[in-house]
């Protein structure tokens, strides 16, 4: 099985926070509107100009901060197709497969730069930079892992396993 992200980079530091990544003063808005204010105190016009599909790279510790999903959330709102960072928060990480959202460490992210046209292939842990001709290692997600966030999540994931609609 394969599982290929192809995307735009948009490129970002050390230590975002889930702060940074949705404001904890807009988590009485819907998700939707959550959204219109993502990344907003590093990159306040990401809300336009992210397209689907597009990925987002970071340095160290991305999503740290707090447990809540809100963060994966509007991410997935805005239909990210993947985050690679050089490390992220343990409990983002998680939390941002049971919300069905591809995250990938690769050791060094500087060599990846923003508007970046990059192919991931998560079960090979493989990144293609169309851009710079070049590739690099990056982490595998285990089969089962790749098949929850293939299919949504977490949730949709126990419910196929379970059989119940």
């Amino acid at each position: 099985m394969s599982f290929i992200i192809r995307g735009r980079v948009w490129k970002y530091g050390d230590n975002i926070n889930t702060d940074i990544i949705s404001p904890g003063q807009y988590m009485s808005l819907s998700v939707e509107k959550q959204a219109e204010h993502a990344m907003e105190a590093i990159d306040p016009t990401f809300h336009e100009k992210v397209q689907p599909g597009d990925i987002i790279v970071a340095g160290n510790n991305f999503g740290s901060g707090s447990s809540r999903e809100t963060a994966q959330m509007v991410l997935k709102h805005h239909q990210i197709g993947a985050i690679i960072a050089n490390s992220f928060a343990r409990i983002f990480y998680r939390n941002s497969i049971n919300v069905g959202l591809p995250v990938v460490e690769i050791s060094d992210t500087s060599i990846i730069q923003e508007g970046d046209e990059i192919e991931i292939d998560l079960l090979a842990g493989k990144i293609i930079n169309h851009t710079q001709q070049a590739e690099y290692k990056g982490t595998k997600l285990p089969e089962h892992l790749i098949e929850m966030v293939k299919i949504g999540g977490l949730e949709p994931y126990l419910a196929k396993k379970l059989g119940i609609s």
